[in-house]
């Protein structure tokens, strides 16, 4: 594969590239680059001139690319992972979150291994999330039931929350960088695979596990929430198509309307599998005669079963806010500027030989059943409107288009791009910077606004 270096030119509604000379890009740059976006992920910007990969030099360039981002990560004042020890006498590790996002904020976990083996990728990883009890009895629960479960070789993170009180979730916005840290470091532990991530929960663990499901789907291999039941509103069911969906819930379980709204689950996503029968594999079910209390050990043999597809050619994204904050982008796209007085936006990705269709479309809830006695939102109408004056950052490598041809990029049906698209460090970099993953470092990109 080439790769070139980008500088953005506008040109109507088209973002174009122009070649910078090739300025060799050296380790000790690059480290600083990444020190920087570690420490402030807004400084994830393309870098201005990095070295062009030449054919047949593209995975060599990804390995330099990514020792220089473990070396920074290495260096980053933060927390560590510990080393993996057995779960019967699991390791505790302990994270302090920023004051900034909750002042007094300190996330404890277990962290251990189960089965005396290591396949060859790696041990699958499942990250646990306790109920809203007193936490430190939920938490020596989750240890409890994680010893138990049958799916060993894994990996275990079972975290305990920070604090307690009215309203206090997994998912707020203090939680969500414990989460970004957590999926940053797995993709550093070579002893994990990086594409048999699981999240799954019980009771509040279940509403956090199926919020997260929906939010970082682009992470997971599969998610697993028990004994829960979130308004889609909080969960959109279409972020989940690649990823296996399990969600347990008693029929009897009738708090905060938990047991319709996991039915309401389950139509929405058996009418997302019939309209795409090859995504969104689910079993969601109602145990018959059970309350909020049923047989946990189910879902992990499950979950197991699945892996992560990291670059799909054809997926959707709802960009929903979780307490205020929204994702930096999802799978192959970096938002570089969310759409005018959007606060959600749906982007359906296709990609077809070099042809790349792009549905950006401002989304729209009308609330249609509220419950009457705490008020919540619990059913919904969604409509949609073609989405104009935001841009993003389209990554692309060589499983996804051929890059020694000419790509095509439509965005709501009308063509916006038409080009060669070489391969460049810089690309790799920026991915990288975004989103952690290394599965995902993309040789090349393409800048759109629309």
């Amino acid at each position: 594969m080439k790769k070139l270096n980008f500088a953005k030119s506008l040109l109507g509604g088209v973002c174009l590239t122009v070649a910078f000379p090739v300025c060799a890009q050296t380790d000790t740059e690059m480290k600083a680059y990444f020190m920087r976006a570690i420490a402030n992920p807004s400084q994830a910007v393309r870098p201005g001139k990095t070295d062009r990969v030449k054919s047949g030099r593209t995975d060599e360039a990804r390995r330099r690319v990514w020792s220089a981002w473990r070396a920074a990560n290495n260096e980053a004042d933060e927390p560590k992972l510990p080393a993996l020890t057995p779960l019967d006498s699991a390791r505790r590790g302990q994270i302090v979150l920023p004051d900034s996002l909750e002042p007094r904020a300190v996330m404890d976990y277990y962290w251990g291994v189960k089965g005396d083996t290591v396949p060859a990728a790696g041990r699958p990883f499942f990250l646990y999330l306790h109920g809203s009890g007193p936490r430190d009895m939920e938490w020596e629960t989750g240890l409890k039931l994680a010893r138990m479960f049958d799916d060993a070789p894994s990996a275990y993170m079972v975290p305990r929350i920070p604090n307690e009180g009215n309203y206090y979730r997994w998912w707020q916005r203090s939680k969500q960088w414990a989460w970004q840290w957590l999926l940053r470091r797995l993709m550093l532990q070579d002893d994990i695979d990086a594409c048999r991530l699981y999240v799954f929960g019980i009771s509040e663990g279940g509403y956090g596990s199926q919020r997260l499901a929906s939010f970082y789907a682009d992470y997971w291999a599969a998610a697993g929430p028990m004994a829960g039941g979130e308004p889609l509103k909080n969960a959109p069911a279409e972020n989940c198509r690649h990823i296996g969906f399990s969600l347990l819930t008693g029929a009897r379980d009738n708090g905060f309307y938990r047991n319709q709204l996991t039915n309401v689950t389950r139509m929405a996503f058996d009418s997302l599998r019939t309209a795409c029968p090859d995504g969104y594999r689910h079993r969601i079910e109602l145990i018959p005669g059970r309350g909020h209390s049923i047989d946990y050990r189910p879902t992990t043999p499950w979950l197991a079963s699945f892996v992560r597809n990291p670059h799909p050619k054809v997926f959707t994204w709802e960009d929903f806010e979780m307490d205020g904050l929204h994702r930096a982008g999802f799978y192959n796209i970096k938002v570089d500027r969310r759409p005018c007085d959007s606060l959600r936006t749906r982007y359906d990705m296709r990609i077809e030989g070099n042809v790349i269709d792009l549905t950006i479309s401002d989304v729209h809830y009308q609330t249609t059943v509220t419950d009457p006695m705490w008020g919540i939102e619990l059913l919904f109408a969604k409509t949609y409107t073609p989405a104009t004056g935001g841009s993003l950052t389209l990554f692309l490598d060589e499983d996804m288009v051929n890059l020694s041809k000419k790509v095509t990029v439509n965005v709501n049906g009308r063509r916006v791009f038409h080009g060669r698209v070489r391969p460049d460090v810089g690309s790799m970099m920026q991915s990288v910077a975004t989103f952690y993953d290394r599965e995902r470092i993309f040789p090349a990109s393409v800048c759109i606004r629309y």
